[in-house]
């Protein structure tokens, strides 16, 4: 063989691991995106019953084809505050078992169905389980779905990702294959022979078998890819009639399985002390596992069993078991140690003083999963929200009854709640950078046009704050009369806060549309209320310092029912694809809108006030 051809055989192989790997990768970013915020609340639901988070981690990890996508999200989720470490032990056992699968469809090309002793007509069947067959198929529907249907359905599109990815990671094989095919030509049989010989030495060659095999999966950080790659060099071997034995393959396979944890070990580096434990309690977790299955497998390669079955030769599919029946009987061994993981990771990783993060998200989760960081941003505002309406009513039922207790507390909400503006904002710029389905695009435009709102409701909690402090600090009372009009247009920017906030938090469209007629409302309850200060000064019933005080009062009313209505329509807009704030105001009012018509004649009804 010539160095030229040598040279273009090294450069095959790398191109379908290439292949595989981005196949995969693919894969998982569709499948990330057809469940987008859903996965959140799946691996949410993983408590305390480590069975159950167990069944989880392995369902999650089977459905996107990658244990170290599976356990980044998990180290993300746990960074962020999201999940607790006992919580996750499970679920990183569970991952170990779902990554088995894609063994077992690496192994479809080398199905040989004429070794198989049925009938002639199911033999030409299974030749549609090839991937030569099926493949190329799957990537025309993918590249049919991308192309012509994506723009009724983004759905379709990732479903078309999805498929193209499967095409790809199987040509990847093939490539893969193609680079390994002179091992068929008897002339190489001495060399590999060598080669199988060498690592065959107990205590060395098993040694460096598992250490190699360790980081070439740390480098490519996939252990399918890795197990696919074993499979191809064990496929072209055989054709050549050399048998690869046990006794080689499985220390490759145990160095496999422990070269995949440092996705999360490398992913975890800046992260907070628990997202760390996180990561070495996969890696301590993988450790004993491979522990349980290599110290019983040296200790009888050096017996007489050595002959009974560990020099016989593999097959894809043998691999294929026996990743699978490792992963699974460890797991199963190891699940009820999941308390004794968590303080080896305590142990590992102590305890140390940290800052408090305030609405915090894990970088690790908005980089690896930004459809999960997105979902959790809206939890974050979520909170926001309740914060920003909490504060705005200690500050209004404080009015006339100014406490420096209160005042502390709403001075620090506020400050709580720029903190949350401040780290919400920032995330979803950074989430914005990545590819986004259109669900969650509009989602990310909602929270960026409503945070902004929020926080400046809690500045005009700390200014109604200030307007109370003034009246105590001046002694100044309002009339009888301005009081009851005040009290009118307070409890209308109560309800306005409450349906807002409702509406928010549980997505209700057809709240957030009973928004702007109550604003409408208030607008009209504030121009009145000034004009009857403007009587009441000109009879003499009222001072112009009074007037001061009210006309800060009023207008702060009115910010707030204009946030509220801010908010509101990003809710509406968002629904529809488009946040054309006042295109959707200018149409509601002037182009008689029934339901808007409606609901402003009852809240006009509700709240009243006389004009003098």
């Amino acid at each position: 063989m010539s160095v030229v051809e040598i040279l273009i055989r090294i450069a095959t192989m790398l191109g379908g691991l290439a292949m595989f790997l981005y196949g995969m990768s693919m894969m998982t970013n569709g499948l990330e995106k057809m469940a987008g915020g859903k996965l959140e609340v799946i691996l949410k639901k993983a408590s305390s019953n480590k069975f159950k988070g167990m069944a989880l981690g392995a369902g999650v990890t089977a459905v996107i084809q990658s244990s170290s996508a599976t356990t980044v999200m998990i180290v993300g989720l746990v960074g962020s505050g999201i999940m607790t470490l006992p919580q996750t032990i499970g679920m990183l056992m569970g991952t170990n078992i779902g990554t088995t699968i894609t063994p077992w469809i690496t192994g479809l090309p080398y199905l040989d169905a004429s070794k198989l002793n049925i009938d002639a007509r199911w033999i030409e069947v299974l030749k549609l389980l090839k991937p030569s067959f099926f493949a190329p198929i799957i990537a025309v529907i993918g590249i049919a779905l991308i192309m012509f249907f994506s723009k009724k359905r983004k759905l379709n599109k990732d479903i078309g990702t999805l498929c193209l990815g499967f095409a790809i990671l199987m040509q990847g094989m093939e490539l893969m294959s193609m680079a390994v095919d002179f091992l068929e030509d008897q002339k190489y049989n001495d060399i590999l022979l060598n080669i199988i010989d060498f690592f065959q030495t107990p205590w060395i060659g098993v040694w460096i078998g598992l250490i190699l095999a360790t980081l070439f999966t740390t480098i490519i950080q996939s252990s399918s890819a890795s197990v696919g790659v074993l499979q191809v060099l064990v496929g072209a071997a055989a054709l050549s009639g050399t048998d690869i034995p046990f006794k080689v393959a499985i220390p490759i396979i145990l160095g496999f399985n422990i070269g995949t944890c440092v996705t999360a070990v490398i992913s975890s580096l800046g992260a907070n002390r628990n997202a760390k434990r996180v990561a070495i309690t996969h890696l301590v977790i993988k450790l004993f596992a491979v522990a349980l299955c290599f110290i019983p497998f040296l200790i009888t390669c050096l017996t007489p069993l050595d002959e009974l079955w560990y020099s016989k030769g593999v097959t894809v599919w043998t691999i294929a078991i026996f990743h699978t029946l490792f992963n699974v009987v460890t797991t199963l061994v190891l699940l009820p140690c999941s308390k004794l993981f968590e303080k080896i990771a305590y142990l590992l990783v102590k305890d140390k003083e940290e800052k408090e993060k305030v609405a915090y998200i894990d970088p690790i989760l908005i980089s690896k999963s930004p459809a999960i960081a997105l979902s959790e941003c809206g939890n974050l505002t979520d909170e926001m929200c309740v914060l920003s309406c909490d504060a705005l009513n200690l500050a209004i039922d404080s009015l006339y009854n100014y406490d420096k207790k209160t005042a502390q507390e709403i001075i620090e909400k506020e400050g709580l709640i720029d903190k949350y503006e401040d780290h919400i904002g920032t995330y979803l710029v950074q989430i914005a950078s990545h590819s986004l389905t259109r669900a969650d695009s509009n989602l990310n435009s909602k929270l960026l046009h409503t945070i902004g709102n929020f926080e400046r409701l809690s500045d005009h909690a700390v200014n109604i704050n200030d307007v109370s402090e003034e009246l105590k600090t001046k002694n100044i009372v309002f009339s009888d009369e301005a009081k009851a009009e005040i009290a009118v247009i307070t409890d209308a920017i109560k309800e306005i806060l409450q349906i807002t906030s409702k509406s928010f938090i549980d997505n209700d469209l057809a709240i957030a549309k009973k928004v702007e007629p109550l604003e409408q409302v208030i607008d009209k309850l504030i121009a009145t209320t000034k004009a009857n200060h403007i009587t009441r000064l000109q009879k003499g019933a009222c001072t112009i310092e009074l007037g001061f005080v009210l006309s800060d009062l009023l207008n702060n009313y009115e910010r707030i029912s204009d946030h509220c209505s801010n908010i509101a329509v990003a809710i509406i807009e968002t629904a529809h694809n488009s946040f054309g704030t006042h295109e959707y105001l200018n149409a509601v009012k002037n182009e008689n809108d029934d339901e808007f018509q409606n609901d402003f004649k009852e809240f006009a009804g509700k709240y009243s006030i006389i004009q003098k």
